[in-house]
């Protein structure tokens, strides 16, 4: 299941193409993506965000974050409304979606070893 979480953000990340291609080739940019494959994408970086809602206030300090995404997984953290929490999950992932490749890549090892920790308890 990890393995298959990693992939996922890997896959949301770069994109579905080799990683030796060159970033600035026609073929590396998004507009040729299918929808499917947007939304795919799409999802798989709100369920990063969604992870990202269970860490402790500390830990999200840690990751350096955008103020925004910060203050909206904050917020996350507070709502109890099934509706209001949908909501702002949609706007964690298209949130998400604007940051670096680099940034994710740490948010996605915090959350792993986050569960790590669950886990050895």
């Amino acid at each position: 299941m990890r393995y298959a979480m990693i992939w996922l953000l890997i896959v949301a990340v770069r994109g579905w193409q080799p990683l030796d291609q060159d970033e600035d080739s026609p073929e590396a940019g998004s507009e040729n993506l299918s929808r499917s494959e947007r939304k795919r994408r799409a999802e798989a970086l709100q369920k990063l965000g969604v992870r990202l809602t269970g860490l402790r206030p500390a830990r999200l300090e840690s990751l350096q974050l955008p103020p925004e995404l910060l203050e909206a997984l904050r917020e996350a953290q507070r709502l109890r409304s099934r509706a209001a929490l949908a909501r702002q999950r949609q706007f964690i992932g298209r949130l998400m979606r604007e940051l670096e490749p680099d940034v994710l890549e740490r948010a996605w090892s915090e959350v792993a070893d986050n569960r790590d920790a669950k886990v050895r308890r």
